[in-house]
C-alpha cells in the first residue's frame, strides 16, 4: 500500500483530521482531537502506529515480523506496521478499523454517536 492509498483511507474515517505536531514528516490523524494513528519514516520504510489490543498486538507480532510494539509510544497499547510488503493490504485496513474503534469506544456517549452516525 502506498502512501497515498493509505492516508486517504485514513482521511476518509468520520470526524478525522490530519495534524502535523512533530513535523511536516509526521502525519497524525485524529478523530474528535483523539490520535488513532501515525504515519511516519523510519529506516526508509513507511511505518504506520496504531492502536491495538494488547493481547492482539502480541499475536500479531508473533506472526508478521514486520509488526513491532509502537515506535515511540505506549508499546503495549501501540504497535508499528512497516510497510515492507509482508503484511497484506488487508490486514492493514482492518488494523486501521480496529484503531479506530479503540479511540471511539473510549469517548463520551455523546461523541460517539455522533461519529457512529456518519458510518
Amino acid at each position: 500500500m502506498d502512501f497515498a492509498a493509505l492516508k486517504a483511507y485514513l482521511l476518509n474515517k468520520p470526524c478525522t483530521e490530519c495534524q502535523f505536531p512533530f513535523g511536516e514528516d509526521v502525519h497524525v490523524f485524529k478523530v474528535k482531537n483523539k490520535m488513532f494513528a501515525l504515519i511516519g519514516w523510519r529506516n526508509d520504510l513507511m511505518m504506520l502506529n496504531l492502536k491495538c489490543a494488547p493481547s492482539e498486538s502480541l499475536m500479531l507480532q508473533d506472526i508478521f515480523s514486520a509488526i513491532t510494539p509502537g515506535y515511540h509510544m505506549d508499546k503495549k497499547h501501540w504497535i508499528s506496521v512497516y510497510f515492507d510488503q509482508s503484511v497484506p493490504n488487508g490486514e492493514v485496513l482492518r488494523l486501521i478499523d480496529n484503531s479506530f474503534n479503540l479511540v471511539v469506544s473510549k469517548m463520551t456517549k455523546k461523541d460517539q454517536q455522533s461519529i457512529l452516525t456518519l458510518l
